[in-house]
């Protein structure tokens, strides 16, 4: 398989969230780009596991399939618990135990938060019919997200200009969000208007989701694309070969801080540089405004395994000690703008994402 494509149209049908009636089904992304394989996730205990364990990942979509998961318990609940602080007292638990799967991407609180906040600012009506009213208003989520996305991407397109190379990093696409995608969704937005440019992605160590998530995206859309190690960017920035770093956000801090996929911060030194725009794109629920800054973001610790061994086969000696953050921070000095569904927020953030949060 070629990981150079040419663009012809863009078109893409990629919903790694679908709600069968009262069934949840997930792309499992850990079987990318080799099969598209669906989990059910339809119970809490798979909603958690799916969640843990990667088979949906991206800040954007955990918040939504977490919100998922928490409306469906609402279902079971429904039918289990004889009175209304029952009901509420489960759904809590639920929450806490939705919560607890991956700390650093912010949405997955956000999203549960809002869903327990409908429950209990509704809680005089019958938990029958909450219950159906939180499982409404999370499918509706599913949309909402898309919709962002494509504000979020017309917002950013114009950043993008015909021979542009664009740098990104990991995976902030479709499989990301519910369908469209942040920083994709500003490169999908600007090949849909017609522009002629070519995307550089970094592999993204050590999942590799730039590599099976994001190249696999892009070639769907017959996206120009070129596939290259992390250790290349500086590199590649030194040829002249791009012109743009655009990546996604896990969650950002109230003074621009920014969380994202283990690699970011390098890209954001390496970019300063080189002098070459470094932009992220989220939706303005990655942001964190109780967080001060990133040095208070929390950050995911992931298993050992996830560096020694690639497609299952050992890389290094046995016992081999690691360390695998999977997250790191990029300060807010090193980001020239932030492209949200409020608009693109500039320096100084603290300001700047004040009045967006306030205005949305």
């Amino acid at each position: 398989m070629s990981l150079e494509c040419s663009r012809e149209k863009v078109a893409s049908d990629i919903r790694p969230i679908q709600v069968d009636g009262r069934q949840v089904l997930l792309i499992d992304q850990r079987k990318l780009p080799d099969a598209i394989e669906h989990f059910d996730a339809s119970g809490l205990g798979a909603m958690c596991y799916a969640i843990r364990e990667m088979v949906v990942r991206g800040a954007p979509a955990i918040g939504v399939a977490a919100a998922l998961g928490l409306a469906a318990e609402s279902l079971r609940l429904a039918g289990r618990v004889a009175t209304a602080g029952e009901f509420l007292a489960g759904l809590r638990a639920a929450k806490n135990e939705l919560q607890a799967t991956r700390p650093t991407a912010v949405n997955l609180r956000w999203a549960t938060e809002e869903i327990f906040a409908l429950a209990e600012d509704n809680i005089d009506v019958p938990v029958g019919a909450l219950s159906e009213m939180l499982f409404a208003r999370a499918n509706q989520m599913v949309e909402d997200d898309i919709a962002i996305n494509k504000v979020i991407g017309a917002y950013g397109a114009f950043l993008i200009e015909d021979g542009m190379g664009v740098l990104t990093h990991c995976n902030a696409g479709a499989l990301a969000t519910c369908g469209w995608g942040t920083a994709l969704g500003v490169i999908r937005t600007a090949a849909q208007r017609g522009k002629e440019f070519t995307v550089f992605a970094d592999e993204t160590r050590p999942r590799q989701q730039g590599a099976r998530l994001t190249v696999w995206e892009l070639m769907r859309d017959n996206i120009p694309c070129k596939l290259i190690t992390d250790s290349m960017a500086g590199f590649v920035m030194a040829e002249g070969k791009i012109n743009l770093v655009l990546v996604g956000a896990d969650r950002i801090a109230a003074n621009g801080d920014t969380a994202n996929k283990i690699g970011t911060y390098t890209l954001s030194v390496l970019a300063k540089a080189h002098r070459i725009p470094f932009y992220v794109a989220a939706p303005l629920s990655t942001i964190d405004a109780k967080i001060r800054c990133g040095k208070d973001i929390p950050i995911e610790q992931r298993h050992a395994d996830e560096v020694t061994t690639v497609g299952g086969a050992a890389i290094c000696p046995p016992g081999t000690a690691v360390l695998n953050p999977a997250f790191d921070v990029t300060p807010a000095h090193l980001v020239t703008g932030m492209i949200t569904e409020a608009g693109i927020l500039r320096a100084p953030y603290r300001k700047s994402i004040k009045e967006a949060l306030s205005s949305g």
